[in-house]
């Protein structure tokens, strides 16, 4: 996901997208002005005066007979209990999420000065100048973004990453340090994995791990001050990930750098991801567990608490209030847990823009953190992503973050 919109701004050069009017779908039927298509009382007649025989086809009366046999009287009602339980549990779900977005988040609940923005590869690849970083500057300097992740990928399948694809990496470092002392610039490297499909990195592979190894260490030495890995799709107690990490952190604490990762959403309800697993090729969800797991081994981790599916503010800001609290819980005090917040507009299956916006999501990690670790001061928000970042995203975390 995050390394395909990445690539889509690799390959187009966009900058910030503009905001375009979504198009609303509707779904009906179109039924006429009769009524119905069975028509009404008043239907054609033979010669007699005796209305025609039905007209209902006999493959329909067919089946409308065997589902009158009381033989299914049983089947039939337990497929009603099961279309009751699964409607009564999405209405429980709904109203949990409505009811976990109220209140007010406590005093203090802002910026740690540990947020983190995600940014695309024109700053690596020579599009973006002098100016560009002055501006930049410009923007961040009141704001708490302390790290830069900065497409500087994507990984090959096999783990090992061109240098041609980062030929700007050095001046940037230093052109950001001129302008914003102390904020640092990491290699974000991602790919996608061959967990749902033929195509893709394989992690269970020893060699393609130690080239992933190799490659984090090429970019700490072409001047980067932290690797930051967004591997997808990445099934949840991945052990050959977990595998990874150790070797990449040996990597990066030698150097000196940062090793952060961006992370899947942590399950809402227990076991959940085992269960999406069973019925679709995409389990989504990582386990509490999992996230905690991941979380002991880097020193950053973005949870990316976008895509949801949710079509309304209230029930996208209670999950990231939830996700926010089931983050806290398990990922050490020393780690920075930064919550992602959505820059960009999109209308789709996966994300609906006008509930998915950044003033529900920050309010959600506000109320999160209030209810679970008021005082944690290794946190912070994730930015996604600045190439589509429109002004009022920014202005919704101004407004209910920095300040």
């Amino acid at each position: 996901m995050d390394e395909q919109r990445a690539g889509t701004e690799v390959e187009t050069g966009a900058e910030p997208v503009a905001e375009t009017p979504a198009t609303p779908v509707g779904v009906g039927t179109d039924r006429g002005e009769g009524g119905g298509a069975g028509g009404g009382a008043g239907g054609p007649e033979n010669g007699e005066g005796r209305t025609s025989p039905s007209r209902v086809p006999a493959w329909l009366r067919t089946v409308g007979r065997g589902w009158r046999h009381p033989r299914l009287r049983w089947p039939k009602r337990v497929a009603l209990a099961l279309v009751l339980v699964s409607v009564l549990s999405l209405l429980s779900a709904g109203t949990a999420l409505r009811v976990n977005y109220a209140g007010d988040p406590a005093p203090g609940t802002q910026t740690r000065n540990r947020d983190a923005i995600w940014m695309g590869h024109a700053w690596v690849d020579g599009r973006k100048k002098d100016a560009d970083v002055k501006a930049l500057a410009k923007r961040l300097r009141a704001t708490g973004i302390r790290d830069l992740y900065v497409h500087a990928g994507p990984l090959e399948h096999d783990g090992t990453l061109p240098e041609s694809a980062y030929p700007k990496a050095r001046w940037l470092v230093e052109a950001v340090h001129r302008e914003l002392p102390g904020v640092r610039v990491q290699a974000w490297l991602g790919d996608v994995l061959a967990t749902e499909g033929e195509v893709g990195m394989r992690l269970e592979r020893a060699a393609t791990r130690a080239a992933v190894v190799r490659s984090a260490g090429q970019i700490l030495d072409a001047g980067f001050e932290g690797a930051h890995f967004d591997l997808e799709p990445l099934h949840s107690d991945d052990s050959n990930y977990l595998s990874l990490l150790d070797d990449l952190r040996r990597v990066t604490r030698a150097h000196d750098a940062q090793l952060s990762v961006a992370a899947h959403q942590i399950d809402p309800l227990p076991n959940l991801h085992s269960v999406f697993g069973v019925f679709t090729a995409h389990p989504k969800w990582w386990s509490q567990s999992f996230f905690g797991q991941v979380a002991r081994r880097v020193d950053q981790i973005a949870v990316m608490s976008y895509d949801t599916a949710l079509p309304l503010e209230s029930l996208y800001g209670g999950y990231v209030a939830e996700q926010t609290s089931l983050a806290l819980e398990v990922t050490p005090k020393s780690t920075d847990l930064l919550m992602g917040l959505p820059f960009y507009y999109e209308d789709n299956m996966d994300h609906h823009g006008s509930a998915e916006t950044v003033a529900a999501a920050v309010r959600g990690t506000r109320l999160g953190l209030s209810r679970t670790d008021r005082t944690r001061e290794h946190f912070g928000v994730a930015l996604y992503v600045d190439f589509a970042a429109r002004e009022k995203d920014w202005t919704a975390y101004e407004e209910g973050w920095v300040r």
